[in-house]
């Protein structure tokens, strides 16, 4: 019904400015009786000096001054009404003029048509952010959220790796007030990309600690959970990142993840206020600096906001290592610097990292011009991060800028 009386009026107020602009045109289209009106003034005036001549007002050169000025006159208003008649359209001149409106305005109902939202209500400020809490507040549940994702498929594993979480879970569950074994659960869980049972065990993790459970706690109970639900922040990761930040306001993992959520729930710009705090006051060690930056651009844009993202580099080498660099030849600072990613590269294969360590490795083999061993890491990055969405992020980040693109990395 909003749609029909919408359209009802723009067709009505369309079809007003039409009529206005067709009058205006056959007005300027009649024909002008000023230049005539001048031309009976004109021809009064010479009748006038012939009168001034004959009773000797005036000499006869003076006169003839008078008649040819008055003459040119007339001359310019005879040519002017020639102008200002019917003539001045043209046979086809009111016709095309009209047209030509009726193509603007149809363009123009085009146009908003595709572009515009004709039915749609005015959203003021305080309407959007009431609809955006109304989705907050009604969004699903950790459990709703779960159910709805694909069934995991775990990561190869080495089969003893396996056989010994078997037998964790085995005694964790005959010892469930067991701090150490709950710890290790989470972490391996995760590891298997098992984050909803990661999740159960952080939380026995959280109650066993109480009272001195930490911020950390809870964002790790948080990060499990949004894991676990594909990305999603649901009301009971909320919870969790709410005691974080209560715990320590300045907790990064659960600032991210709190803008995350707000940007779910229809409010990018508080989202991005979030964001932009936390980039801007993190080190660049920080696990979820490459996630940030990958994503904010994004946010600004949704937000409204024109934001151009700090020229933020990579960790790089320490001051010993850039003082011992300073004496060393071209070949010899190569080798140092391949050395040091090697490095890396052999820490990371043996021993595994967070997805910044790996984002890191990608970036490093782009600056060397390796791209294909960066390609290769990166796929190996996927699968070791598969389903954790912004550590995938963070990934594809660092192989963008290493000149590695999505299709090279999964070809590997």
């Amino acid at each position: 019904m909003g749609v029909v009386v919408f359209w009802g009026v723009a067709g009505a107020v369309t079809l007003a400015v039409a009529l206005v602009l067709l009058a205006a045109l056959r007005r300027g289209g009649q024909p002008d009786d000023t230049a005539a009106q001048d031309m009976r003034v004109y021809r009064d005036q010479l009748a006038e000096v012939d009168r001034d001549l004959a009773r000797g007002i005036i000499a006869a050169d003076e006169a003839g001054r008078l008649r040819a000025e008055v003459s040119r006159r007339v001359l310019e208003a005879d040519r002017a009404a020639q102008r200002g008649g019917p003539a001045a359209l043209g046979g086809r001149g009111l016709p095309l003029a009209a047209g030509l409106m009726l193509v603007v305005l149809g363009a123009a109902v085009w146009g908003y048509a595709r572009l515009g939202a004709p039915g749609y209500p005015d959203m003021p400020m305080a309407a959007r952010i009431a609809q955006a809490e109304v989705l907050r507040t009604n969004r699903p549940a950790q459990a709703e959220a779960e159910a709805s994702m694909p069934a995991s498929v775990s990561p190869d594993a080495d089969p003893a790796f396996l056989d010994l979480m078997e037998k964790l879970r085995g005694a964790v569950a005959s010892r469930p007030g067991d701090l150490q074994g709950q710890e290790l659960l989470a972490r391996n869980e995760a590891q298997l990309g098992r984050f909803s049972e990661a999740a159960a065990a952080q939380a026995q993790v959280i109650a066993l600690k109480a009272p001195g459970d930490s911020a950390a706690d809870h964002a790790a109970l948080a990060e499990l959970l949004i894991l676990a639900a594909g990305g999603y922040v649901s009301p009971e990761a909320e919870s969790a990142l709410t005691e974080a930040l209560r715990r320590d306001p300045q907790d990064g993992l659960a600032r991210y993840y709190s803008g995350l959520m707000l940007a779910q729930t229809g409010r990018p710009d508080l989202a991005f206020q979030i964001w932009r705090g936390l980039l801007e006051s993190s080190g660049p060690d920080a696990p979820w600096l490459p996630a940030l930056r990958a994503q904010i651009g994004d946010m600004a844009r949704r937000a409204g906001v024109d934001y151009a993202l700090p020229d933020t580099a990579l960790p790089g080498p320490s001051a010993a290592d850039v003082e011992a660099a300073a004496d060393m030849t071209d070949a010899d600072r190569q080798a140092m610097i391949e050395g040091m990613v090697a490095q890396l590269s052999d820490r990371l294969a043996t021993e595994g990292g967070p997805a910044a360590d790996w984002a890191r490795l990608i970036a490093a083999y782009g600056v060397l011009g390796q791209t294909d061993r960066a390609a290769a890491i990166y796929a190996e990055a996927q699968g070791r991060f598969q389903g954790r969405t912004a550590d995938l992020a963070a990934l594809q980040s660092a192989a963008e800028q290493a000149g590695v693109t999505e299709d090279a990395g999964l070809a590997e």
